[in-house]
């Protein structure tokens, strides 16, 4: 005998539309922040150079947001999984919003001690290490459509990335750094009223256990997904080798050959490959997303291979263009399959592991990429980088774990 329906409480309901209540509120923190988050390096720059710091000061400061970030992520993970994601994502907010105030007036007041500076930016990155985890949970308990929710994100992340350093270049003959930060912090504190107001199913909290009890049980479930850490492994011979490098070789090489309007062009072109690899992602719905995300990344070798010869213009531009597409279709293909074969109790924490893992990698691949194109040559790294993101993708191919893993709707 079938049991009779039995109303529940609301906040379990779900909407099987894309934008229901929760996905458009989770949409607007998402994107205001990310629109907020591309003004504070052009703010850094400005107010530090102004002040006559110098270059490295900027280097120093947006060094010690990467440093906190990329540190404490994976706590981060397990902290959401022990007081749940909204509110650690929450409070994450509330600590950005308090320390980009502070920074905001320093810079109205005077120029502001280095320390000062360094300090909050580095409480910044240890906020964004508290906020990431939570991301890859919330989205599936929102979006019905995992995929579609992540190309979304993906397709206005990539708009608000060309945005927020045009908006920004923009205040600062108007306010200057405080200014830009302080719209920085307001962004903030509409990501965390939009959070707060979302209506989660009741998610248990972890307890009965230690912080490292829950960290050893998190890299355990790491290293029981092969698919997951063989992507993983793979990813970080290809941050530090191609997607490191090419971050700084990319300014360098379109400035000296076509001037800094010109890259500020590319950047905008890139941009618009992102959301056209995003709107792609919406549309095509492929039965091994990582096999189909492997092919995409093919593409990227358009990107580095432009930057490796002096071409035309019109070429210079498909290849960023091309090489947006590819990087974003990858990105939204990872993310769903990561968010929709790993349960839901061991996301977070293996979220903040793909994320440190992939950001530290990143980061060393951007940091040698001047000493050793200076010793070998930029044409050198650049083409050694084409041939090895062709290995890469070989690599990922090969496997059959990988290769054949199927999609979970």
């Amino acid at each position: 005998m079938p049991e009779p329906d039995i109303p529940g409480d609301p906040l379990e309901t779900v909407e099987l539309t894309l934008w229901n209540r929760n996905f458009r509120l989770f949409f607007l923190a998402r994107t205001v922040a990310r629109f907020g988050d591309g003004m504070v390096p052009v703010a850094l720059a400005a107010g530090l150079l102004d002040a006559g710091y110098g270059a490295s000061s900027v280097s120093f400061a947006l060094g010690a947001w990467m440093a906190c970030f990329a540190g404490f992520v994976i706590m981060g993970g397990v902290l959401a999984d022990r007081f749940t994601p909204r509110r650690m994502m929450v409070l994450a907010d509330v600590v950005r919003v308090v320390g980009t105030v502070v920074l905001a007036c320093a810079f109205v007041l005077g120029p502001p001690s280095l320390w000062l500076v360094y300090a909050l930016s580095a409480l910044s990155g240890l906020g964004a290490a508290i906020f990431q985890p939570g991301v890859a949970s919330m989205l599936p308990l929102m979006a019905p459509d995992v995929q579609r929710g992540n190309a979304v994100l993906r397709v206005a992340e990539s708009l608000t990335t060309m945005a927020g350093p045009a908006v920004a270049g923009g205040l600062v003959g108007f306010g200057g750094p405080g200014l830009i930060f302080g719209v920085n912090a307001a962004t903030f504190a509409v990501s965390a009223v939009c959070l707060f107001l979302i209506r989660m199913p009741f998610v248990a909290p972890v307890v009965g256990e230690s912080m490292l009890a829950e960290l050893l049980g998190g890299w355990r479930e790491f290293r029981a997904r092969s698919w997951l850490w063989g992507v993983i492994a793979v990813w970080s011979v290809y941050g530090i080798t191609v997607l490191g490098p090419i971050t700084p070789l990319e300014a360098v090489v379109v400035t000296e050959r076509h001037g800094s309007a010109m890259f500020g062009l590319m950047m905008a072109v890139a941009g618009a490959g992102n959301a056209a690899g995003g709107l792609l992602a919406m549309r095509v719905r492929p039965r091994r997303p990582l096999f189909a995300g492997t092919f995409a990344l093919f593409g990227v070798v358009a990107n580095v291979l432009v930057l490796a010869y002096d071409v035309p213009v019109s070429v210079l531009a498909a290849g960023f263009f091309l090489g947006g597409v590819a990087l974003a279709f990858w990105l939204v293909m990872w993310s769903t399959t990561v968010q929709t074969q790993v349960p839901a109790e061991a996301l977070n924490r293996l979220h903040a592991y793909d994320v440190a893992g992939s950001l530290i990698m990143l980061a060393v691949g951007r940091a040698l990429a001047g000493p050793v194109a200076e010793a070998v040559g930029v044409r050198e790294v650049l083409v050694a980088g084409a041939v090895i993101n062709v290995a890469v993708c070989g690599v990922l191919l090969a496997v059959p774990v990988i290769r054949c893993l199927r999609r979970v709707e």
